[in-house]
């Protein structure tokens, strides 16, 4: 099962769409319910950490390791903290711009890259930063599969990213839970491989 957690009015051809009543990121029963003795093959959470403490969305990436299957993949997108916009950082500031019913007014931690690393390391995630800028804002770029974890608010999807501007941009992780019975490698009489060459990444300012 491909789940969109949290998804709201989202909605992804072979993905299933769910809400708070569903799955509940702070209720394991709920968890329970929904999958009973079965796994997820992927998850995709956009913009819903951030309405959770960092206690509870370290007991949530916990949670989502543990109903995910070995090897599965967890995409999750948050605003960023580093995004250089005043604007933005006003909208997604803890508590919001001001308006109660402001879809933002529960926010409870603007992230940046490193502590949201952490939060899903320290749940037993091997992590991968996708979309993120840096302390400096300079905005970074991993190529990678939207289809196998879409997020709407993207450098590739959000229509106000134009013209290559930057209008808004979301911190995005890929976090997988680790394969406890890999495949073994088949042995091979070639010399062995130089060191690993690094992501390609792009930068631009916005």
């Amino acid at each position: 099962m491909h789940i969109l957690i949290g998804a709201g009015s989202q909605k992804f051809p072979g993905w299933i769409a769910t809400q708070k009543e569903e799955l509940d990121l702070l209720s394991r029963a709920s968890f329970e319910r929904y999958f009973g003795n079965g796994h997820a093959g992927c998850f995709v959470c956009e913009h819903v950490w951030e309405h959770l403490t960092e206690e509870e969305g370290r007991a949530a990436a916990k949670l989502c390791f543990d109903f995910l299957a070995d090897g599965a993949v967890m995409t999750v997108a948050v605003p960023d903290g580093n995004f250089p916009n005043e604007e933005y950082q006003r909208i997604v500031q803890i508590g919001g711009p001001g308006p109660a019913d402001h879809p933002a007014a529960d926010h409870k931690i603007v992230y940046k890259l490193p502590l949201l690393v952490d939060v899903f390391k320290s749940a037993g995630f091997l992590v991968d930063p996708l979309e993120y800028c840096d302390q400096a804002g300079r905005f970074h770029y991993h190529d990678w599969d939207w289809h196998a974890g879409p997020i709407y608010r993207s450098l590739r999807t959000d229509d106000r990213n134009k013209n290559l501007l930057l209008g808004f941009v979301s911190l995005i992780i890929r976090a997988t839970k680790p394969n406890k019975h890999p495949l073994p490698t088949p042995a091979s009489d070639a010399p062995a491989a130089g060191a690993p060459v690094a992501p390609q990444s792009s930068t631009a300012d916005p």
